[in-house]
């Protein structure tokens, strides 16, 4: 089954030695492939592989090369193993549009329908690890493999589904590959790829915050934070009123986290609330480039407080103007004192 089969090998050919990186956090690798069939003789397909959600590359459709978009990952191997895996995706992309094309023809599967693979795994701060590999039939769940027991598993029963799964139960050479590939390959291959793109993955990006309100009706204001400009996509926003967060519920809407064009992310919350209620209200936005601190962005007031904890930095505060005012006092002081002596002693001097 070819968009498993043509991810599954870019997982093999990832296979290298490498120093683990001292970065935490769990690790995805993914390998994506979509296939458009819009005929019996028409087929578009497009594939991508990511490190989290970094892309590494893609297979161009019309001269079957490999695209790199990170110049870390085509450093990875030598130009003779990326020529080996270019031939073999391609063989592996063709069986697969033959297999599911007929498929098709044979269970009288209505054009146009796409099939989509995503397959790799992931691997856990605590150095364990979870392989993964699914289909996708018109955006549904179709088949996964599971790792365990290295077999196919129906997502939907339908008679489509059950041919193909026969097919691949029977096709045991590709499920011993499989195997292979995610007991050994995939876990080196993304202690290589995190070692290359240790300064990729490290990225940071502060987020800019904006606060704004919009007026549906006379009895309703509708307060929006949006925050944009930040990578990576972890982030937390929060609604503060009279300094308490605002707990979840229906006056409280916060958009999915979505990409921009600069690979960075983006989302909105929304707090409605009562025009002139007497309450005050700040939207705190929390981000790993930030590290402790925090921004607060008061609704009513365009400026953005950067907080660093805020008791630690009150305190660190009243001790820095503590000693600022002491300073001043005892620079006064003998300023006042040297004075005092020049006089003394020109009077002396007169008399």
């Amino acid at each position: 089954m070819q968009p498993c089969c043509r991810c599954l090998f870019l997982l093999c050919v990832f296979h290298l030695s490498g120093t683990w990186p001292d970065l935490e956090g769990s690790f995805t690798l993914r390998l994506l492939r979509t296939f458009v069939f819009q005929n019996a003789s028409f087929v578009d397909t497009e594939g991508l592989g990511l490190l989290q959600d970094i892309e590494l590359g893609s297979l161009d459709k019309h001269t079957w090369s490999i695209r790199f978009y990170q110049p870390w990952v085509h450093s990875a191997l030598p130009r003779s193993d990326w020529d080996t895996i270019q031939n073999m995706i391609r063989i592996y992309v063709h069986h697969f549009i033959h297999l599911i094309g007929e498929g098709a023809l044979e269970k009288n599967v209505p054009y146009p329908f796409v099939a989509q693979c995503m397959v790799g795994c992931e691997m856990y701060p605590n150095r364990t690890s979870r392989a993964f590999a699914y289909v996708a039939y018109n955006g549904q769940d179709f088949l996964s493999f599971d790792t365990d027991n290295a077999t196919w598993v129906l997502s939907q029963d339908t008679s489509l589904s059950r041919y193909v799964l026969a097919y691949l139960q029977n096709y045991t050479a590709f499920s011993e590959l499989l195997e292979v590939l995610f007991n050994e390959t995939c876990i080196d291959n993304m202690e290589v790829l995190l070692h290359h793109g240790k300064a990729a993955l490290e990225r940071q990006e502060p987020p800019l915050a904006t606060v704004f309100a919009r007026t549906p009706s006379p009895a309703q204001l509708l307060l929006v934070c949006r925050v944009t400009g930040f990578y990576p996509r972890p982030i937390s926003v929060a609604w503060l009123r009279d300094g308490q967060e605002v707990p979840p519920g229906p006056a409280l809407n916060t958009s999915p986290i979505l990409p921009n064009a600069d690979l960075t992310y983006q989302l909105r919350s929304v707090l409605a609330v009562f025009p002139r209620d007497g309450h005050s209200y700040a939207c705190r936005v929390r981000h790993r480039s930030l590290g402790t601190r925090s921004l607060l962005i008061p609704w009513g007031n365009p400026e953005i407080v950067l907080i660093a904890g805020l008791a630690a930095g009150l305190v660190a505060a009243l001790v820095v103007a503590a000693v600022i005012a002491r300073w001043v006092w005892r620079c006064r002081k003998h300023q006042q004192m040297e004075v005092s002596e020049s006089r003394n002693s020109i009077l002396s001097k007169e008399a």
